[in-house]
């Protein structure tokens, strides 16, 4: 069954073979403690530990990414994310992030909005910042709109570069979220089969 976007919690589904912890070498249970909180418990983090280097630098690299203390706002990446993750038809990562822009902004309106398709910000800063997303995931080799994100948005050289970064590392994150499983409903909303 094909997932709708929603800003509901999802689970995800591995097509691929997924660690059992208790098989788990040192370094694959090391890296999955290194790598997020619920990684142990994550069907995708227990595909991607089967190459322990590529998962620690991958992590290493998204979290430089989404979680620096510097450069651009933390809001203006989820949503940038989302808009990413919108284009690229990766249900489960527009689904955590439209959650995580929402929970950030303290306004769910308009990560709903670009979940239905309608890619916009909610301010002139973040429109100019999902357009540029979008163009960069859907039109690359174009030019791009990087004026409207200094006029328009204020942004900086490091905060561009930031928004570029955002947008690059979720090309990747959702082609392997599409390539390796599926989104599917989080535990609770999972029908009960009595045999």
């Amino acid at each position: 069954m094909e997932r709708e976007f929603t800003l509901g919690t999802l689970d995800w589904d591995a097509w691929v073979e997924t660690l059992r912890l208790e098989d788990g070498t040192p370094e694959q249970l090391a890296v999955l403690e290194e790598s997020l909180p619920t990684a142990k418990t994550s069907a995708y983090y227990l595909a991607l530990v089967h190459d322990v280097e590529a998962l620690r630098e991958r992590s290493r690299l998204y979290n430089a990414i989404m979680y620096a203390p510097r450069g651009l706002d933390r809001r203006d990446r989820e949503i940038a994310a989302l808009a990413v993750s919108r284009v690229n038809g990766c249900v489960y990562c527009a689904s955590v992030h439209a959650r995580r822009f929402a929970q950030l902004n303290k306004d769910a309106g308009p990560a709903e909005a670009i979940l239905g398709g309608d890619l916009r910000g909610d301010t002139p800063r973040r429109q100019a910042i999902v357009d540029f997303a979008v163009a960069l995931t859907a039109r690359t080799g174009r030019p791009l709109p990087v004026r409207e994100l200094r006029e328009v948005a204020g942004l900086d050289d490091t905060e561009i570069l930031d928004l570029i970064h955002v947008v690059a590392v979720f090309a990747w994150a959702n082609r392997l979220m599409l390539t390796l499983g599926a989104p599917a409903p989080a535990p609770e909303e999972r029908e009960e089969y009595v045999a």
